[in-house]
């Protein structure tokens, strides 16, 4: 007992000094005496950004230096494609730094890419903090740092399963062991208490691969974006990665609707005539509300997570006082231990919901 209990307050230390580590360097980007802005920090921490940006060494010193991973910034403007490496912005996101390739000055501005106008040598903002001489190319194909952190998500994934399957294959009467024993359970119950009930006994198994891809999909992205170390990139907090899923899920649904689940959409049977006018557009609407509450739902959840532990440790540099210090990562921590329960629940939801539709779309009728 005594050692369970070194370990886990071990644990919980390192993870603090970690978590700790990798806030600090996002919450400066100056010297000592600039002013804090939590608001900045904040919405540059759950948006996307060009760069993988791990740590800085020796903040506000001549021999300064920053752990990032580049990432190339592909852009397609009135000259063509233009690729560079991200560490040509050395870090700023405020549209300091200009970078000349191609014949144009690029600039990142809130981790936007920019093309200086024409003649310009810096860019200028408006009242509301627009860049008023610059403007975004045609196209931007940037690898940022959520499609980096999905490609390794999916690389993870695909480690697991098919270390798993080589265990199944390797044993006898495939009775699972090693990474195959901590996989097979989590199947089994997407299986059993998520494809079955709500699809059906005949009709689930042709869900199955969709239902378990995107609930290990979505879990694994939910845990990455806690990961201090990697800045949480925050791919489950991005509406474009949750829209996604969202009109994949509604696309399943509308092409497995039988005559029944059409039925029930524009003629009710059952109910007056009347009842059936007024019921269509209603049902009609419910169509494309359903995936839109799944990708609201996921996530507003996943970013107001993210928003609320950074708004916590923000309150050490607000109140610049040590005492703050102990409530303030005390609350951190606690917000962060429900973060990892709401990342298998949110995974959860989004499955269970999606198997829900598929199971309305195929229902017969009784």
């Amino acid at each position: 007992m005594r050692i369970n209990t070194f370990k886990r307050v071990a644990f919980t230390i390192l993870f603090l000094s970690v978590f700790s580590f990798g806030f600090a360097n996002e919450t400066k980007d100056g010297g000592d005496d600039e002013k804090f802005d939590p608001k900045e920090m904040i919405l540059h921490h759950v948006k996307d950004a060009y760069g993988m940006h791990i740590a800085t060494f020796n903040e506000g010193k001549d021999s300064e230096f920053h752990l990032t991973i580049p990432l190339p910034v592909i852009t397609y403007t009135d000259k063509g494609l233009t690729v560079f490496s991200s560490s040509a912005f050395h870090h700023d996101y405020h549209g300091h730094e200009i970078v000349e390739r191609n014949g144009q000055r690029f600039v990142n501005v809130h981790e936007k890419v920019y093309v200086l106008d024409s003649g310009a040598n810096q860019v200028t903002f408006d009242a509301e903090d627009h860049p008023t001489n610059a403007h975004r190319p045609k196209f931007d194909f940037s690898i940022t740092r959520n499609v980096f952190m999905m490609w390794v998500s999916i690389a993870v994934l695909l480690l697991i399963f098919l270390s798993a399957a080589r265990r199944y294959k390797k044993s006898e009467n495939y009775v699972p062991s090693g990474i195959a024993s901590f996989v097979e359970p989590l199947i089994v119950f997407v299986r059993d208490e998520i494809g079955k009930p709500m699809i059906g006994e005949h009709k689930y198994k042709r869900y199955m691969p969709y239902l378990l891809t995107i609930f290990f999909f979505i879990w694994i992205n939910n845990i990455f974006g806690l990961i201090p170390i990697l800045n949480g990139a925050n791919l489950s907090g991005n509406i474009a990665f949750t829209f996604t899923l969202a009109a994949i899920t509604f696309i399943i649904t509308t092409l497995s609707g039988n005559k029944n689940y059409w039925k029930h959409i524009f003629w009710m049977p059952g109910v007056p005539v009347p009842m059936k006018i007024f019921l269509m557009p209603i049902e009609i609407i419910g169509m494309f509300v359903k995936p839109i509450s799944l990708m609201i739902r996921l996530f507003a959840n996943i970013t107001a997570g993210h928003v609320i532990i950074l708004a916590l440790m923000s309150l050490i540099f607000v109140f610049k006082s040590y005492a703050i210090a102990p409530v303030s990562v005390a609350f951190s921590l606690f917000i962060t231990v429900i973060e990892v329960i709401v990342t298998a629940i949110q995974a959860y939801i989004f499955t269970i919901l999606s198997a829900l539709y598929f199971g309305m779309a195929t229902e017969e009728e009784h």
